[in-house]
């Protein structure tokens, strides 16, 4: 019972705190602070509840309890990391995501493909993906060339649809002035609609960051060596090691958000002139 009234009168004092400095001026500091106290608030409420309330680990282990498997894992961890994200995810998000901007390029200019393929692509983007994976498993085996090969239909679609909505973006105003300048199709392209792509390119690109992580770890459930986040998440619920289950889970969304993190940093350095990257 102790552990319950602490935690609770941690949990008011850290709400308390969080208050007071979403209250002040956005800086960098308070931008940091009240996100990490937030998280480390939920931790320490999580820790609580579980030793006051003395539930199974087998249900749910404590943070201290993924902790420490985490760092007595590492090594495990890593390879598990290098296969699932670096070997599956990262070289199916590169091939989708490139394929998906060429294409996208050419259906702009063929109206053909805007009213033939784009429909075909919301049909594909529809499929499940958890009776898709195991189909491109048996095409392309058990090792990480399946797990891409997922990843790459997952993301080829919202990338594909994000992009030629971009590429749209522009105004006759502004396209009727190229061809009064006489610009030819690639000097409109890349003077005036690619810039104002931009937005939209780096949108399904960070959407795109999760869902490539998300499609190499199904995959994996469908089959895969032995290594891969995926496949050890499986098998540690089977020998209801749950502790090594929320570690792995851990390290995904640490990769996700990384990830994720790398891809707004790019587009911010890229759109620094959009609206959206400008400080209130």
């Amino acid at each position: 019972m102790i552990w319950v009234v602490a935690t609770i009168l941690f949990w008011l004092v850290a709400w308390w705190i969080n208050l007071k400095l979403s209250h002040r001026p956005r800086t960098r500091l308070t931008s940091f602070l009240v996100p990490g106290l937030f998280g480390i608030t939920l931790l320490i409420l999580w820790e609580g509840m579980v030793r006051g309330f003395a539930i199974n680990p087998v249900l749910l282990p404590a943070p201290s309890a993924i902790g420490l498997a985490f760092a007595t894992s590492l090594p495990v961890l890593w390879v598990d990391f290098v296969q699932t994200f670096v070997k599956g995810a990262l070289s199916g998000y590169a091939i989708g995501c490139s394929a998906a901007f060429l294409i996208a390029i050419a259906v702009d200019r063929s109206p053909f493909l805007q009213r033939g393929l784009l429909p075909v692509g919301n049909f594909v983007a529809a499929l499940p993906i958890i009776g898709m994976a195991p189909i491109l498993v048996m095409w392309f085996g058990f090792d990480w060339q399946s797990k891409s090969a997922v990843v790459v239909v997952m993301v080829f679609f919202p990338m594909l649809v994000n992009t030629v909505q971009g590429l749209q973006a522009s105004d006759h105003m502004q396209r009727d002035l190229m061809q009064t300048y006489a610009a030819s199709y690639p000097q409109a392209l890349m003077k005036l609609r690619l810039p104002a792509a931009m937005p939209f390119v780096f949108n399904g690109l960070k959407i795109c960051t999760t869902l490539a992580l998300i499609g190499a770890i199904v995959a994996e459930f469908f089959g895969s060596p032995i290594k891969g986040m995926g496949f050890r998440i499986s098998t540690e619920v089977g020998r209801l090691a749950l502790d090594m289950v929320w570690a792995e889970i851990a390290v995904a969304a640490l990769a996700g958000s990384a990830f994720y993190g790398c891809v707004a940093v790019i587009e911010k350095a890229v759109t620094f002139w959009h609206p959206s990257q400008r400080r209130g």
